[in-house]
Order: structure tokens, then C-alpha cells, then sequence
């Protein structure tokens, strides 16, 4: 295992590290179906983990991961917490609920976190995080009383990333990114300002799919090519965990010693995903700009997604607002997302391309 500096916060941490929802148990939203692990069999992924040389484990508060940070909790105890980085984060925006969720989180885990993440910062929530009395200010507190040793802000979004690298309150960057949707890693890695701030990258696998088509080592490599702190895998057995943190053994078996080949070409992933579909050559950049709105590279994110195994979980998020989005496309004179974007994608022709797979399963969805 190598390790990595997380920006300036002095800790350095394993390039790749433990993302804690594989191991939840019970009736959570986020729990995949085929994880449910109960304390003991949690406990053994954990510490093998540990002994294979993770040392940065991700959780998030009670409600969203459901009992993950109970069971981090009595692993950061087992082994020692000075000797792990627990990262964890909660979905409020408001002062004063981010405050209590930290101490909830604390209560919870039995100690006090390292690092604690705004979650989810969208546009929608942005200014209510960022203004005086928001979240970031509340984490920035807690961090002056000791309650946490360094703040964060986690999103899926360039700008609010690039908003947080900016800002002296925050010391540790969470966002997603993978071979497929490397847009936002290629910006932030042209970006100076990110070179200031601890990087932690989630979706390495792409919400668990991209393994069944490229070997972990090209994804986690691939990843850890830009200048990142870590990358955060989500682990929930212990095959997963030897392959998530043995990848550059792997690596080094397949490709003569050669572990430090950079990502694999954009050109080669779409030309794998060829074989299963018609992939929309969206590297997910968010350069491109609806005036109405749309949030075009998350809806080409679902169009992906359905066919690479998510089908239903697709067609749901397409549910809320695709047939919207196709009539704007419609009526639009100016089409400025065209020129906006870097792959020349027809956008309109592609969003009407997704209109017409969620109309064929409308009537099964509004069923389930």
C-alpha cells in the first residue's frame, strides 16, 4: 500500500480507502440488495482492510448509512483509533443542524471524527451551506472546539468543488469520478486552486458497475493517474478488499511491473461499453449549460447506468424531469449546449434518445 498527502491537513492517508456502505445491514435506501452484514462479518472486512494497509475509512451519520457508523466505531476501537483517518459527513445545510449532527456522529461512533463533509452540496443548497451561520461555518466551529480536526465539503459538482477550493474554511474536497466520467477529475486536474486541499474520489467503479467490464486495477489506477489523495471504494467482503488494495500487485503482475501507467484512453473504455450498448460519449465535464436547467451530463449518467445494470434505478431518476427536459430541448432556438460542449455531442438528438427508453418502461415504472 502506498500513501498519499491529504492536502495540508499533515495526515497521509492509503491511496485507496474504505467506503462503508457495503457494510450496513437492514432496510437502508442506499444498501445494495446483495450486502446485509451483520456486526462480526462487518467487523472482519474492516480489520482486513486494516491489515492490507487501509487507513482511511468513510462513513456518513445514522440516517443516510444506516448502523456503518456504529460498526466503524467499534473498528476504530478494536484497532486503535489513532492509528486510522475516519471520515465522515452528514446531508444538512443549516448551522445548526450541521452542528448536532457532528455531535450525533460523535455519540455514535464512540470518538470524534478527523474529517466531517458537507454531503451532497447541490446548486439548490449552495448558498445556504456556504453563507455566514451554514454548514461550513458550523463545521469550522466545531473544528475551533476540537470535535473534528479538519472540515469538508462533498458534491458531484465542479463549480461548488471549485467554490470550496477556494475557501479558507475548508480543508479536505470529496467528489466523484471514474475511467468513464473523468471530466471533473481532467478539470480539477488543470485547476491550481485543488492542489491546495486534500482530495478524496468516490463512484471509482461507478456505483459498483464498471468491474463486470474493466479489471480493478485499470479503474482504481486509473483514478489515482490525478492528483488525488485517495480513492474511495466502497468494500463489503473480503475478495473486494483484496482486490480494491492489492490492485497495484495485480497491476504489476498483468503489465510486467508497469503499476504507473496513467488511465486507460477514453476512446478504448466507450469502444468496451460498445459491446453491451451505444454509449453517449459524455465524460461527464459539466461544461455544458441548459438555460432551462437541465442538468444534461446527469442524464446521460442515468442512460448509462441503465444499461450497464441499473436499469430500474436509471428509469426512476429519469422519472423526475427527462420528459421536462425533452420539451425544452424541443423548443429551444439557441441551443448553446452545443457549442458548450468539448465531445461535440448532439445533445438534443441524445436527450430525445432517453425520452423515448423511459416512455417504453413509463407504465412499469409508475407500477413498482
Amino acid at each position: 500500500m502506498k500513501y498519499r498527502k491529504l492536502g495540508h491537513t499533515g495526515l497521509n492517508v492509503s491511496e485507496v480507502s474504505f467506503g462503508t456502505i457495503p457494510i450496513l445491514q437492514g432496510s437502508v435506501p442506499v444498501l445494495p440488495e446483495y450486502y446485509n452484514l451483520d456486526d462480526e462479518e462487518a467487523l472482519a472486512v474492516l480489520q482486513h482492510a486494516f491489515r492490507l494497509g487501509c487507513n482511511l475509512y468513510d462513513t456518513a451519520i445514522v440516517p443516510e448509512y444506516g448502523d456503518a457508523e456504529r460498526k466503524l466505531g467499534r473498528f476504530a476501537e478494536s484497532v486503535g483509533r489513532d492509528r486510522i483517518v475516519i471520515s465522515d459527513k452528514a446531508r444538512f445545510f443549516d448551522g445548526n443542524e450541521m452542528y448536532r449532527a457532528v455531535m450525533t456522529s460523535c455519540e455514535t461512533l464512540g470518538t470524534c471524527p478527523d474529517i466531517y463533509f458537507v454531503h451532497q452540496v447541490d446548486g439548490d443548497h449552495e448558498e445556504e451551506v456556504f453563507r455566514k451561520g451554514g454548514a461550513l461555518d458550523a463545521l469550522s466551529e466545531l473544528k475551533q472546539e476540537r470535535k473534528i480536526r479538519f472540515t469538508g465539503i462533498a458534491s458531484h459538482y465542479y463549480d461548488i468543488l471549485l467554490r470550496g477550493a477556494g475557501d479558507t474554511r475548508v480543508d479536505v474536497l470529496q467528489g466523484s469520478g471514474n475511467i468513464l466520467e473523468r471530466g471533473m477529475l481532467e478539470r480539477m486536474q488543470k485547476e491550481p486552486l485543488f492542489r491546495e486541499k486534500g482530495f478524496l474520489v468516490n463512484k471509482v467503479y461507478a456505483a459498483g458497475l464498471l468491474p463486470a467490464l474493466f479489471p480493478v486495477e485499470i479503474l482504481v489506477g486509473g483514478v489515482l493517474s490525478y492528483p488525488v489523495s485517495s480513492a474511495l471504494i466502497g468494500i463489503g467482503t473480503i475478495a473486494q478488499a483484496e482486490a480494491a488494495f492489492g490492485w497495484r500487485k495485480q497491476a504489476e503482475s498483468n503489465s510486467c511491473g508497469q503499476t504507473e501507467g496513467g488511465i486507460l484512453p477514453f476512446e478504448r473504455v466507450l469502444a468496451a461499453l460498445e459491446k453491451v450498448y451505444t454509449p453517449i460519449p459524455c465524460n461527464r465535464c459539466q461544461r455544458c449549460v441548459c438555460p432551462y436547467g437541465t442538468e444534461i451530463h446527469t442524464i446521460f449518467r442515468q442512460y448509462q447506468y441503465y444499461f450497464l445494470g441499473k436499469e430500474y434505478w436509471a428509469l426512476r431518476k429519469l422519472g423526475l424531469g427527462i420528459e421536462e427536459s425533452a420539451g425544452h430541448c424541443r423548443t429551444c432556438a439557441d441551443m448553446p449546449c452545443l457549442a458548450m460542449c468539448p465531445a461535440k455531442i448532439r445533445i438534443p438528438d441524445e436527450i430525445r434518445k432517453v425520452e423515448q427508453i423511459y416512455s417504453c418502461y413509463d407504465s412499469k415504472i409508475m407500477v413498482n
